[in-house]
């Protein structure tokens, strides 16, 4: 398959964190088929790390990111994107006050993440999440899974605190050593002993300090998932073309 001849231009609104960013740019590229670098898909990024804490301000701890977002989608709908990505599972929880502004469409990640699911061998009636604490307050999962019949079940509130949330800290602050492992690999077991058949690693930090060999059960990456979409609607639309 040979992508060059599409005409779409993804945009990546991200620093959010810096790091998760160029992750999830590498698995966009690893996720491209192709032979050669005209085989790749455009892309512009737009890598703000100014953008305020997403789980600070749904908590009510801090400002709201909302102009922050607009703001970047304009700089991407200017640079040529015909399409944004956001690598950040939080701030999915400020699409609806942005997504009639951007005058682009957003490929929502959530979304995409409880479709995956659906097509997962055997299938998953129940599902685990670590997830920043404001992904989990807004209750994102939550509505996606419920639409497609899945259950989700979460970390108690010492193991959200003490350990993914601590986990993801870690990851920002450039720490991805075991001790960030254990508490992520620690919190994922405790998902599937409350029966769950998947875990959600339901932050674009998690995957830098969770391993899916840690976790017994398949571990869904969301970035992964949305490269996967982005390449396919790409696809797609070179095909139309």
């Amino acid at each position: 398959m040979t992508t060059s001849t599409t005409t779409e231009i993804i945009g990546i609104l991200g620093g959010m964190g810096p790091a998760a960013t160029a992750d999830f740019y590498a698995k966009l590229v690893a996720t491209t088929p192709g032979f050669s670098d005209q085989d790749h898909l455009r892309t512009v990024i737009w890598s703000d790390p100014t953008i305020p804490d997403r789980t600070e301000a749904l908590l009510g701890d801090g400002p709201d990111p909302t102009p922050w977002l607009l703001d970047g989608s304009r700089v991407l709908r200017e640079a040529g994107a015909t399409v944004i990505a956001i690598p950040c599972n939080t701030a999915h929880a400020f699409v609806p006050r942005i997504a009639d502004h951007v005058g682009l469409p957003i490929v929502h990640m959530i979304g995409e993440v409880a479709r995956h699911l659906t097509t997962v061998s055997p299938p998953i009636h129940t599902a685990g999440l670590l997830a920043s604490s404001g992904t989990v307050r807004a209750g994102l999962y939550q509505e996606w899974l419920d639409r497609f019949g899945i259950r989700l079940v979460l970390p108690d509130a010492a193991t959200q605190d003490r350990e993914v949330m601590t986990a993801i800290h870690a990851v920002k602050s450039g720490a991805r050593d075991g001790a960030t492992t254990a508490l992520l690999t620690r919190a994922a077991q405790r998902l599937t002993e409350q029966g769950a058949q998947a875990v959600i690693a339901g932050c674009t930090e998690i995957p830098l300090g969770l391993s899916a060999d840690a976790v017994d059960v398949p571990l869904i990456d969301p970035a992964l998932v949305l490269a996967q979409a982005l390449v396919r609607r790409a696809t797609t639309e070179s095909r139309a073309g």
